[in-house]
């Protein structure tokens, strides 16, 4: 018995590892790192035939899925975990606030966060849209201040890839 739980482990934890890596190397695909793609490329597939060996090796052993399965799903998790605590690049947020545009934007701004209001026409009228380009780091910090002022604000969040440009930063 320990050792089909031992068999479990190793190709569970194969999974997480090797799930990881590929889901931060597609997100570096995105993001247009390719070096830094390929590099986690070769480490996941390289986990993942060591797990896949030994699996083919034991087909009859069920708990070997189940193990296989449950490290893909935790995989999963971390990898974007570990891309959201790590990630590096940008991310562009639109915000459309009824009433606390200003505010927003001055929040903001005193945060050391660039923001760019653009005007809007909406179904009922004129609008504002703050445009705000940030560090991936920074998002969760920039979206909680907006949810402060403006719990009802829409906000939108895309990966940027610079293309050209200097952005700068204070923080």
């Amino acid at each position: 018995m320990i050792i089909i739980l031992v068999s479990m482990l190793f190709i569970m934890s194969c999974r997480v590892l090797d799930v990881s890596f590929g889901t931060v190397r597609t997100l570096m695909v995105v993001k247009g790192h390719k070096y830094t793609a390929a590099i986690l490329g070769f480490i996941e597939v390289t986990i993942w035939v060591v797990a896949i060996r030994h699996i083919m090796l034991n087909l009859d052993n069920l708990w070997n899925i189940l193990g296989y399965s449950l490290g893909f799903s935790l995989g999963t998790i971390l990898g974007i975990t570990i891309e959201n605590k790590f990630g590096k690049g940008y991310v562009q947020m639109y915000v459309v606030s009824k009433h606390y545009t200003d505010k927003i934007a001055n929040s903001l701004r005193s945060s050391k966060v660039g923001v760019t209001i653009l005007p809007g026409e909406g179904v009922r009228g004129g609008v504002a849209i703050l445009v705000i380009l940030v560090n991936v780091r920074r998002k969760d910090e920039v979206i909680k201040l907006i949810e402060k002022i403006d719990s009802q604000s829409f906000i939108s969040v895309q990966t940027a890839v610079p293309y050209r440009g200097f952005i700068h930063s204070r923080k």
